[in-house]
């Protein structure tokens, strides 16, 4: 029975990492998409600030291209973080889908410290005991995965009901959107319970477990950890990990394309460049489409039906 919950967290996090694997190959495999020409682009490293691009310059085409790191990450930190978008457009929403995302983050960040301190060798510590710096890890854990879930759990009821009640959402949310939701409640009401009940004992067993597991030390609990809890909790997590990337949650993979490949792709289309064979590939794909007024039969391509005459004479 000891062996169940590691056995689990295992199966969890093999299955995060193979679907968010297939979910990045996926959005790599997908067409070029039909570019949208939003400015200001943010890796634009000079013209940003007013909405500008390369194009201005003349002769462009034979300018070596500037690109900004830093002006990505300006706009990306902020949106993943704070979800700035989703506040500028959506203020009631975001009230909910905030402290949900960032408990999410905290949770997280927690994890890495629980990490962190199984790579520096310190036990799991306890408030007292072994070196100042296991200490400072041992509050940082306890704070941020208490507040991560207090904010997480206090976000999932808010967008549950967030969708009932408004009709624009409740319209448009299916049962899985709910279940998800519900899901979440569940996980981070449990762990959240088990560590009232119990306070800093409860995330010093959690921190052992994830130790333990770093280092396939699969062994029972020390005495005086509520088993019971720490086990349900990290089964429920790491049943959450590997359900996560299998759904429409899988966003957070997702957003990185929607900004990188799509609102932000500003490549320029040159002779010999890899956006002139992505575009030539796409173009000899054929059409079958069922509408007459195409003229597709599964043998043209676009190419072809781009350029041949019409009835009239002209070109489509």
């Amino acid at each position: 029975m000891e062996m169940i919950p590691y056995l689990v967290a295992y199966a969890g996090l093999g299955v995060f990492i193979v679907a968010v694997a297939m979910r990045i190959v996926m959005w790599v495999k997908m067409p070029m998409h039909v570019r949208w020409e939003l400015y200001p682009v943010a890796h634009e490293a000079k013209k940003a600030s007013y909405g500008g691009s390369y194009l201005e310059e003349s002769e462009w085409w034979t300018k070596p291209r500037e690109v900004s790191l830093v002006g990505e990450l300006k706009v990306m930190v902020p949106e993943i973080l704070f979800l700035v978008a989703l506040k500028e457009h959506n203020r009631k929403l975001w009230l909910r889908s905030f402290p949900f995302h960032f408990g999410l983050y905290l949770i997280t960040g927690s994890t890495a410290l629980m990490v962190l301190q199984g790579i520096l060798g310190f036990s799991g510590g306890g408030a007292g005991g072994g070196s100042a710096l296991n200490a400072f890890l041992f509050y940082a854990i306890m704070v941020s995965g208490g507040l991560g879930l207090i904010l997480g759990l206090a976000g999932s009821l808010g967008l549950i009901r967030r969708r009932l009640k408004v009709p624009e959402l409740r319209d448009f949310s299916a049962p899985a959107d709910y279940f998800n939701l519900v899901l979440f409640v569940g996980v981070f009401g449990v762990s959240l319970l088990a560590f009232a009940t119990f306070g800093s004992i409860f995330f010093k067993g959690v921190a052992a477990f994830v130790a333990n597991l770093m280092f396939l030390n699969l062994t029972p609990f020390e005495e005086g950890i509520p088993a019971l809890s720490v086990t349900v909790s990290v089964v429920l997590m790491s049943i959450l990990l590997a359900y996560i990337p299998m759904t429409h949650m899988s966003h957070f993979v997702g957003k990185y394309f929607a900004y990188h490949s799509i609102r932000w792709n500003d490549a320029p289309n040159l002779p010999g460049s890899d956006e002139e064979e992505t575009i030539q590939n796409a173009l000899s794909q054929p059409v079958s489409w069922a509408a007459p007024h195409i003229g597709a039969d599964g043998k043209k391509s676009w190419a072809d039906l781009a350029t041949e005459e019409s009835d009239k004479g002209e070109t489509k």
